[in-house]
């Protein structure tokens, strides 16, 4: 079985980063990705906050990155990471269909979306419910949609929505929008779109299909229906670590415990992106950490 010098799990930004910088050092490297290239800035319908790119849709840029690191030689497989073990000289890998073996593990695992935990929600999903605008918004074209959530992907989405759904309600459970004040105003300005702050969701209304919400009012304990065709749900992300669980420590909410170093709590293990604590979480901190990881991974690899 062939042993590589570095294998990446996730080929999103901070992944294709990472196996990048490994991969330009002259180590081999294997990226590993059980969804899509990109991660979540491939749902992302437009980026504004990456220099050079004064606007640039998330899955492009997504795509521009894995031709660059494919043109380097990093080598890439679509199957799923079950378990990171550690061996007597390295790591083993073991994925859905194959398992591979390494002298060092970058673990840039992402996110995704956060449930509401709200009854019927997983029952309608794709009937009603969903978390991604840029996947189901366009069947709703000309309907009144809700989207729940008060940062930035609450705000990016409906931004989208606005441009082709009749209405966009936006509900909060708190009593304000914790995004950037340029995307706040540039969705606020929009005539089709509204908010209601301090909403927490109860209930799903319709039998096949949704058709409405039941909030409760926070402040005056009020019951709040909203008519609508479709719901998008933007209340953060769940980290994904469970392959590592066991190997490198993990906070209460599972992200792995990192600092601006990218090194975890095993030696020859680091970590990249948003599954890492941090506290800002975006595209370029993203690459950033992608290239941190990758330098220390390289000067771990070097003192074998």
């Amino acid at each position: 079985m062939e042993k590589y010098d570095v294998i990446v799990i996730g080929a999103g930004v901070a992944g294709m980063t990472a196996a990048l910088n490994c991969r330009r050092a002259e180590k081999s490297v294997l990226l590993l990705e059980k969804e899509c290239v990109g991660g979540q800035i491939a749902l992302s319908p437009k980026v504004e906050n990456y220099p050079t790119k004064q606007q640039i849709a998330g899955s492009d840029l997504a795509d521009e990155i894995f031709d660059q690191i494919t043109e380097w030689g990093v080598e890439f497989d679509l199957d799923t990471v079950e378990a990171v073990s550690r061996t007597e000289d390295g790591f083993e890998v073991k994925c859905g269909y194959n398992t591979y073996q390494s002298k060092s593990v970058i673990v840039a695992t992402g996110v995704h979306h956060r449930p509401i935990g709200v009854a019927r929600e997983e029952e309608l999903i794709g009937k009603g419910v969903s978390y991604c605008a840029i996947c189901d918004g366009a069947f709703y074209q000309g309907e009144d949609v809700v989207v729940i959530g008060d940062a930035n992907t609450a705000l990016q989405y409906s931004n989208l929505l606005a441009g082709y759904c009749k209405s966009v309600h936006i509900c909060t459970l708190f009593d304000k929008f914790f995004g950037d004040k340029t995307l706040v105003t540039s969705v606020l300005s929009k005539p089709n779109v509204r908010y209601t702050h301090n909403l927490a969701l109860k209930e799903f209304v319709g039998d096949d299909e949704l058709t409405g919400l039941v909030f409760e009012d926070t402040k005056t304990h009020d019951k709040v229906s909203v008519e609508c065709k479709a719901v998008f749900i933007c209340i953060g992300q769940i980290p994904h670590n469970d392959c590592v669980n066991g190997l490198v420590d993990l906070d209460k909410y599972g992200y792995i415990i990192s600092d601006e170093n990218c090194f975890t709590s095993c030696p020859g293990v680091f970590v990249a992106g948003d599954c890492r604590t941090k506290k800002v979480r975006q595209v370029v901190t993203a690459m950033a950490d992608g290239g941190v990881a990758g330098f220390n991974c390289c000067q771990y690899l070097d003192t074998l």
